[in-house]
């Protein structure tokens, strides 16, 4: 696979020519030893194709999408994984069991809907693939024994803007537009999206819509559920399409449950979404925080203040010097705010106010700026630019034997102290247990006026050969703190495979219940991305 003439790696996260060589490998590993507090590193060698040896394919494309369609090695290792940890390693491993039979790429409505029949009348399951980003295992054709076979359908040829109403600005777009395709084509009409997920470079609408991805803004216009206005979706027993509105109190929504449906229910093929004027002002600002408890308090307070800024997060002294910012052993709150309509400085003035009145100081001052002009690199650029390079690390972690993956969650402001208490103590606990020790940083990634949804980072030493054994100890750990101190399982990472156990102790059992029976209607073979969410 190739985006903009560069290729995409077969195996792990982005652009295959973003992996670091021997020298840079080693560099990096020794600075994350010494983050671990010392340690031997090791340089695995990344996989080619020629490498692989995947599964003979049990199922052939039907005749009539043979045209649509691929068996080729490339193809199938491509759709084989996701991006967490445990998918990278298995891909960087040479271990492509789960391969797909083979993968789909249609060119319209029609296309899906004869795939989808022949699946159905085959008992073939049918995995529907954006970008492939999905830290869940959400993307992975482990089935079971059930079907003859997997396919994974590649929605990225659907990846046009057809519609835009500059009155009501919203606009008309294809699922399998990626973050860029679709930012280029809005600009022609001064328009844009502005969700800008961290996978935004690679994943898709569709994928946004199927997973309630959490996008740009810290707070206000946290979720995709907030800019979508309809939804159109291929269903194996009909077309699902919501009318467009801006609201409605007509019963309950079918946008609601379409938002989510990773897949299960339907295959997502254009939504109608809200769009804005491309931003003209802009201010940010960095607060220091000799007090973590002192940042967390400005959050809330500013996010209870009705500011709603685009950026309103705080980082933990370790998250930040993670991130490549010196802190000198403080916290870190990021604010900034951005506008179409006016410049920011009353709103900058009030935040800062209410962060300093918390303890915090903010030496250099609040920066603003308008559309075109340069700004000097802050705090707050820098980790913008770690924030964007960071999934390219796990790629390097994995070939340096690292074991170190994210989890996030959101979890009211009265039980945070509490939560975050629990899972940092749990998560240490179960580090030093299976790797001998480890580190855990958090961030928030969003606050909201009820709470916030802190982002946990870990990275800890592994041990060759049991690194995926000592993974998911610590993701078990991270998944019972999470819910034994109020928090959900996932902010907006979705459920997928991988986050199930905890989903289904999370949500009543009588919705439970109502969502199997909307599958049993909807998809009555049960091809449809069997095992996320539910059992078929």
């Amino acid at each position: 696979m190739s985006t903009a003439g560069r290729e995409l790696s077969f195996w792990g996260w982005g652009y295959a020519d973003k992996f670091p060589d021997d020298a840079r490998r080693k560099q990096l590993g020794q600075q994350v030893t010494m983050f671990l507090g010392g340690g031997e590193i090791s340089l695995g060698t990344p996989p080619t194709l020629d490498d692989l040896d995947l599964p003979a394919p049990r199922v052939a494309p039907p005749a009539a999408l043979a045209d649509v369609c691929s068996a080729s090695p490339a193809d199938r290792a491509s759709h084989t994984y996701g991006k967490n940890y445990r998918d990278i390693w298995r891909g960087f491993h040479r271990d492509f069991a789960a391969a797909p039979d083979f993968v789909a790429r249609p060119r319209s409505e029609a296309d899906i809907g004869a795939l989808l029949d022949w699946a159905a009348d085959h008992k073939v399951a049918v995995i529907p693939f954006g970008g492939g980003t999905s830290v869940v295992s959400g993307v992975e054709a482990d089935v079971g024994g059930n079907y003859r076979g997997a396919v994974s359908m590649d929605l990225r040829a659907l990846d046009r803007v057809l519609d835009v109403d500059t009155t009501s600005r919203a606009a008309r777009i294809q699922a399998g537009a990626t973050g860029p395709g679709l930012e280029r084509q809005l600009a022609a009409h001064g328009l844009t999206l502005r969700h800008f997920p961290q996978s935004f470079e690679f994943s898709t609408l569709g994928g946004w819509v199927a997973t309630r991805a959490g996008g740009h803004f810290a707070t206000l216009y946290t979720h995709i559920d907030d800019l979508v206005e309809s939804v159109r979706m291929h269903t194996p027993t009909g077309v699902w399409e919501s009318r467009r509105l801006p609201g409605s109190g007509a019963g309950p929504s079918p946008d609601r449950l379409a938002l989510g449906s990773e897949g299960a229910l339907g295959v997502i093929t254009e939504s109608w979404v809200r769009v804005q004027q491309r931003p003209r002002w802009r201010i940010k600002a960095s607060v220091l925080f000799a007090d973590y408890s002192g940042a967390v308090q400005a959050a809330r307070l500013i996010s209870q203040a009705a500011l709603f800024p685009a950026n309103c997060r705080v980082l933990d002294a370790r998250e930040a010097l993670f991130n490549g910012i010196a802190t000198n052993g403080k916290a870190l709150l990021l604010l900034g705010f951005e506008s179409a309509d006016h410049p920011l400085e009353p709103w900058m003035d009030r935040a800062l106010e209410i962060a300093r009145a918390s303890g915090g100081e903010c030496p250099g001052g609040a920066v603003a700026s308008e559309a075109g002009e340069k700004v000097d690199a802050d705090a707050g650029g820098a980790w913008k630019q770690a924030f964007i390079d960071m999934p390219y690390l796990l790629n390097t972690m994995v070939s340096l034997g690292v074991v170190a993956d994210t989890f996030e969650t959101a979890c009211t402001w009265d039980r945070f102290e509490e939560l975050h208490a629990g899972v940092i103590h749990d998560v240490r606990d179960a580090m030093k247990r299976v790797c001998g020790g480890g580190v855990i940083t958090c961030r928030f990634t969003h606050v909201y006026p009820d709470g916030p949804a802190p982002y946990f980072t870990f990275l800890a030493p592994g041990k060759p050969g049991g690194e995926l054994e000592q993974w998911m100890a610590i993701k078990q750990a991270a998944g019972d703190a999470l819910i034994k101190h109020g928090g959900t399982i996932t902010h907006h990472h979705a459920v997928g495979r991988l986050h199930r156990p905890w989903y289904d102790q999370q949500r009543p059992e009588p919705f439970a219940r109502a969502l199997r029976a909307a599958k049993r209607e909807l998809d009555p073979a049960g091809i449809l991305n069997p095992g996320v969410l539910f059992d078929p």
